[in-house]
């Protein structure tokens, strides 16, 4: 089933204890940055504070018990893309709750190659996330099959990342 719309915010609005996230790209094109990623391509570095949805969302998950994390697989140099990423996003999120954490394979193997990028909800509800070559989305589509690789590649991740502040302050 391709999810898009309330179907995919009912994803989000509906998970009882966790929803978690593998990203596995260097650059991701989202429409809604596109402005906020020019001027950051342009040398802006300020853009104020974001008090946004998804920060409410992360808090308000905590608040009831739940958590809402992601491992983010990068090498270095980190793109242009990764680096507004983490300025603009991960230093926001990451102090209110989410669980963001860095796996970098500069220097050694990808534990999980092979893996795309996908969104799992209380480890039974799995959405592989299709994107071109270039980082553009394509669609998002509810897997069918076992959750079990998948809760394992989180296993991996998670064991072989650090924690997003540790990461930048190393």
């Amino acid at each position: 089933m391709l999810l898009d719309g309330d179907d995919w915010r009912a994803k989000f609005r509906d998970f009882r204890t966790e929803a978690w996230r593998l990203e596995t790209l260097p650059v991701y094109r989202v429409p809604q940055e596109a402005d906020e990623f020019a001027r950051f391509q342009a040398g802006e570095r300020d853009f104020g504070p974001r008090e946004d949805h998804w920060i409410r969302l992360v808090q308000e998950r905590r608040r009831t018990g739940g958590s809402i994390g992601r491992v983010h697989i990068v090498t270095r140099p980190l793109t242009e893309y990764l680096q507004f990423e983490f300025q603009r996003y991960y230093s926001l999120q990451a102090p209110v709750g989410e669980d963001i954490r860095i796996l970098d394979v500069t220097d050694r193997d990808n534990p999980l190659p092979r893996v795309q990028d996908f969104w799992m909800f209380d480890r039974s509800t799995i959405v592989l996330m299709h994107y071109e070559d270039d980082g553009t989305q394509i669609s998002r589509e509810v897997y069918e099959g076992d959750p079990a690789p998948f809760v394992e590649y989180q296993r991996i991740a998670l064991a072989e990342s650090v924690p997003f502040l540790e990461y930048v302050q190393g």
